[in-house]
């Protein structure tokens, strides 16, 4: 029978067929994706074969279709371990705060980084929009959209407790499978059921210690929308870590960063101090934003050590 993995938990899998009936699964033997480790062999979004126990009312995935594409992480202490956050989407949204708590440039980016590798389209979500409520917050809003608007990704500002733009939200997220991912507390549970508010999904506190969120999703889930579609709901996720990454292939997953790398002298250019580089002055003179290309460098030195032979 085939179907489609709409929950995992580790060890078993929820599967819902082509009848809408959903089985519980578990795996048989090993499988392995182009040799890479991974904590979850199948995901969510996957699609899969599976047979039925002998007199019993659970399954075993005995095959895995190939995948359109997937998201993957590696763990935050930058382990040989990778996670499959979820597979087969459409569009990932990453959910961004301001405040309560604070989502950093570079977090965004290696999620962008990652997105573009695997060719997902990107939205950038800024929530809890009506907490700006500072000249401050509101110019760190400004810089924030400016920066990433320049880059090419769409950018929309939200409110799961004021409603704000969630109409144009559930817009975008039409007849699509999309997959919502962040920081613990920047409010993916409550934005997924300011659109679809049938789904009731459990939402969680901010930690006034440490201004983070507390973990509500323990495991991914894919719900069907009431208006059409599918929404994977991952996790929060304290650290991103970017995974098979080539240095020489990192520039190409920064789009704004790119475009400016036809014009530099050599090919194999890496932006830092090469001669008759094009995108540092870009970046000088304000065409790339620094924090891109910060964030650029940065992951660069990631990429270089986890492609070291001495690694």
């Amino acid at each position: 029978m085939k179907g489609i993995v709409t929950k995992s938990t580790g060890s078993w899998y929820d599967v819902k067929t082509e009848n809408g009936d959903h089985i519980t699964c578990r795996i048989r033997g090993k499988f392995r994706i182009k040799g890479i480790k991974t904590t979850n062999p199948v995901a969510v979004g996957d699609q899969v074969d599976f047979e039925m126990e002998p007199e019993k009312d659970t399954g075993v995935i005995t095959h895995i279709y190939p995948r359109k594409n997937y998201l993957l992480r590696r763990s935050i202490n930058l382990s040989k371990q990778y996670q499959i956050l979820a597979a087969n989407i459409d569009q990932v949204f990453v959910t961004v705060t301001l405040i309560q708590p604070e989502t950093t440039r570079l977090f965004i980016d290696r999620i962008l980084t990652t997105a573009e590798a695997y060719n997902i389209p990107a939205v950038i979500l800024i929530n809890k929009i009506d907490l700006l409520n500072t000249a401050e917050l509101l110019k760190q809003k400004k810089d924030l959209m400016d920066a990433y608007k320049q880059a090419g990704y769409p950018v929309l500002e939200v409110s799961a407790k004021t409603g704000q733009n969630i109409e144009q939200l559930k817009t975008l997220m039409k007849d699509k499978t999309s997959m919502f991912t962040g920081h613990s507390g920047t409010g993916k549970s409550s934005l997924i059921n300011a659109v679809d508010p049938a789904l009731q999904l459990k939402t969680g506190e901010i930690s006034t210690a440490h201004q983070q969120g507390k973990h509500t999703t323990t495991f991914a889930e894919m719900f069907d929308l009431a208006f059409g579609g599918h929404i994977i709901d991952t996790p929060g996720i304290r650290g991103f870590g970017v995974v098979d990454m080539k240095p020489e292939e990192l520039d190409s997953y920064f789009p704004d960063i790119f475009k400016y790398k036809q014009d530099c002298k050599f090919n194999d250019c890496k932006h830092i101090n090469e001669p008759g580089c094009a995108v540092k002055p870009a970046v000088a003179a304000g065409k790339i934003p620094l924090s891109r290309y910060k964030s650029y460098l940065q992951i660069l030195e990631e990429a270089k050590e986890n492609n070291s032979p001495y690694r």
